[in-house]
Order: structure tokens, then C-alpha cells, then sequence
């Protein structure tokens, strides 16, 4: 069997199964599971499977819907109450938070109220509300509201960025790929969201685990860009090897 043959065989096992599995392509084909690995690599590289620990599955699209603030909320609540609790050790009183918008980062603001003297700032109106009551002093940057995500966009919200120096950023996800970086189905929110990481010292990424493996419409930026990855253990194997090797540190919550 010619080297293409054998791709287009494997990619035909894709489409029935929805997945291969290296060991069994390899006793199939009697041919040695390198081999097997080089051309899972190869077709992975031409954007046509996704590799996975000990074989592969069928690409995942690109995702191009935007949930509601209000439906992400009833996704993976105990995961998200972990993370933020493993984020709030990453921050001291004094310091100046910069809090993208999402349910994640929400969660995230819920746990700050243990701390005194914090200066959050923010582009989600429903995070500044939620921290109303406390002692912190608020800043909400302007802009246009995304009104199923309550976050400010748009060129106002990037100019005053652009005068914003805090310590530490907490980013929320919206897809993860280990390969390309981290995305967000609206393009104006991923000029804010990059804005955010040029304002911030650190760059903290808070995501459950069914956040990678996804890519939306708009890349924010490398993860190259991130300093930390907050998620839970259900984390693919495959991505927290790659974002380790990248020397990126990962806590699993």
C-alpha cells in the first residue's frame, strides 16, 4: 500500500468509527506503529484529523455560536468553583486585577470578596455589579455592550486599556487549542481580550477542561502569551503535555 493510500484509508476508519487507534492501525496494516504515529502527525499538520493520545479523531469545527452569559452559567458549575477558588491563591491584597467577562471569571470575582484592598478592573457589567458591595475600588472600562455576554467592547474599551497596568490578568476561554491558542467566537471581544494581556504583568487563562480541543472564530493569542492555565484534571493528556512542554504552568483544579 503506497504512503497516500494508507492515509486515505486511515481517514475512511475516521469517518466510520470516528476515531483510530495507532495499535490497531498497525497490527491492520502490519506495519510498525511509528510509521502509524508519522502519518496520524502528517495528517493532523494538513488540518484533516486530531491527534489524541495513542491515536486520533475526526477535526473538531471551528465554532462560530455564542452562548449566552445566562446558558454558560449551568455548564460545569463545580468545576468552575474550583478553578476560582486555585485562582484566588495567585492573588495578594493590594494588587490591581484585571477581570476578562464569562461565567469562569464571574466565579472568579465571587471568590475575591475574602480579600480587603483590591483594584479590579473589568469589562463585564454584571462582574462590576457582583463586586459593588465590596471595598474594592471598580473600574469598568467603556465601550459598546455585548448584551448576551454583558462585556464592553469596541475601540473605547481598547483605548483605555491601553493606560491600564495590573498585576495579574484572569482570562476567561471560550476554545483552547494547544496549537494555535486561545479564541472567542466575536472578533471585537478578542481585540478587547488582547488588549487585556498587553495591560496585565500575568496572564492567568481560566477554563474548564471542555474548552480545548476547540477553536473559534477569533484568535485573542498564542499560548505563548498565557503564564498559567487554571482547569480541572479532565484536561486531554495531549494538551497538558503540550502546554507544559511550552513551559507553561498548569494547575488542575
Amino acid at each position: 500500500m503506497l504512503i497516500e493510500e494508507r492515509r486515505q484509508h486511515v481517514l475512511s476508519e475516521i469517518q466510520k468509527n470516528g476515531k483510530v487507534i495507532v495499535a490497531e492501525l498497525s497490527d491492520t496494516l502490519g506495519i510498525s506503529r511509528i510509521t502509524i504515529r508519522k502519518d496520524l502527525n502528517n495528517l493532523e499538520s494538513r488540518g484533516l484529523v486530531q491527534r489524541t493520545h495513542g491515536g486520533a479523531l475526526a477535526p473538531q469545527p471551528t465554532t462560530l455560536v455564542d452562548p449566552s452569559l445566562k446558558e454558560k452559567q449551568r455548564q460545569r458549575l463545580k468545576e468552575k468553583l474550583r478553578i476560582a477558588e486555585a485562582a484566588t491563591k495567585f492573588v495578594r491584597d493590594g494588587q490591581c486585577i484585571l477581570l476578562d467577562s464569562g461565567t469562569t471569571t464571574t466565579a472568579v470575582a465571587q471568590a475575591l470578596r475574602r480579600f480587603h484592598n483590591l483594584t479590579i478592573v473589568t469589562n463585564a457589567v454584571n462582574i462590576a455589579s457582583e463586586l459593588a458591595g465590596t471595598d474594592f475600588e471598580i473600574i469598568l472600562i467603556g465601550g459598546t455592550m455585548r448584551k448576551n455576554a454583558f462585556s464592553l467592547v469596541g475601540p473605547l474599551a481598547e483605548e483605555m486599556l491601553g493606560e491600564i497596568h495590573a498585576d495579574i490578568l484572569f482570562l476567561g476561554v471560550d476554545g483552547f487549542d494547544s496549537s494555535v491558542g486561545i479564541t472567542t467566537p466575536n472578533v471585537l471581544e478578542s481585540r478587547v481580550n488582547r488588549a487585556m494581556v498587553r495591560a496585565a504583568r500575568r496572564t492567568i487563562a481560566v477554563c474548564d477542561s471542555t474548552k480545548f480541543n476547540r477553536r473559534s472564530l477569533a484568535l485573542i493569542v498564542p499560548p505563548s502569551a498565557v503564564h498559567t492555565v487554571i482547569t480541572d484534571s479532565q484536561i486531554p493528556e495531549k494538551d497538558l503535555e503540550s502546554l507544559r512542554a511550552a513551559g507553561i504552568e498548569v494547575i488542575l483544579a
